[in-house]
Order: C-alpha cells, then structure tokens, then sequence
C-alpha cells in the first residue's frame, strides 16, 4: 500500500474513532444510565422521532458489559481478551494476507469499530450504548457508532464477495459457452 493511501486510512481511522469516542462521552455524561427498559416513549432517553411508519428512535444511555446483544456479561475477562486476539488476526490478515485492495476499507472500519468498544471496556468498564429503536412494537437491541462501522464493514465484505461469486460463475458460464459445452 502506498505511504499516502495508508496516512488517509490512518486519518480516517482516528476521525471514526473520535467520533465514537465523542458520542460515547457526551451521552455518558448528559443522561442516566438505563439499568432497565422503560416501556414509555422516550424509553429514558432524549426522543428524536416517534411513530414515524411504526417506527421509534431515541438516544438513551446503555452500559453493555457484554458481547453483541449482552452475551458473555459474565464473563468479560475472557471476553476482552477474546475480542483482543480477534482484533489481532483481523489486523494481520488485513494488514498481510489481504491481497485485495477494496477490501481495505471495510477492514479498516471493522478493525476501527472493534477497537472502539474495546477502549469503552477501559475506559468506562463497559461498552457505552445509545441508539434505540423500537420498530413496530420490537424494542431493537441498543447499539453506538462503533458497531454501526463493524456493521456497515462486514456487510461490505459480504456483498464485495458475492458480487465477486456471480462474475465468476459468469465468466465460467461464458469460457463454457466459447467452448461449446451447452
């Protein structure tokens, strides 16, 4: 990778981080920690839309002390050091392995992402929380920046290696064709 290619993914990295960083604080120090689910719109939190097509969003103070949806709570020596060295072999193989340049990015923001929650498990104890929708009575599992770019970059692998799937059975489905094995 070139020296400016990678200052820009440097740059970008921290910016995503200071971002989340940012939200992370300003929610931990402007609202309550939500220890329960209220069943009452805001749901503890500062309302941003109600009922839009059945649809509630709030921001509310959520400390998970677990893995995605709380999983492993009781458990977060081993989760730490878990999320740790899988940060640690995605870095090596995206730093390393990966041979393919637009799959960078995706990497990069599930590598920032990651790294985020784990900084909140120093620095608060827990991974800070606060995007709450409710979607047609379904309260959503409340989540934050972080693991909207661990999201958005693993749905970008995904499709990436679909996409990749169907132009190879296309160019298999066309030397085939030359051939003449119909």
């Amino acid at each position: 990778m070139k020296k400016r290619r990678v200052f820009r993914f440097i740059f970008l990295s921290l910016f995503l981080f200071l971002c989340d960083a940012y939200t992370k604080y300003l929610v931990a120090t402007n609202l309550p920690n939500m220890y329960y689910a209220s069943p009452f719109y805001p749901y503890g939190g500062i309302g941003v839309f109600q009922n839009f097509l059945g649809i509630d969003f709030c921001i509310n103070y959520v400390s998970n002390h677990g893995g995605a949806w709380g999983l492993f709570a009781a458990f977060p020596v081993a989760l730490l050091i878990v999320r740790i060295c899988i940060i640690l072999a995605a870095f090596v193989y995206a730093a390393f392995v990966n041979k393919q340049p637009r799959r960078d990015l995706p990497f990069l923001l599930i590598l920032t992402g990651a790294s985020c929650n784990i900084f909140d498990c120093f620095v608060y104890g827990a991974v800070i929380d606060m995007f709450h929708f409710v979607l047609w009575g379904y309260s959503f599992p409340v989540f934050n920046v972080a693991d909207m770019m661990i999201f958005f970059g693993v749905a970008t692998l995904l499709i990436q290696s679909l996409l990749e799937k169907v132009k190879t059975r296309e160019r298999h489905t066309q030397t085939i064709s030359k051939v003449g094995f119909n």
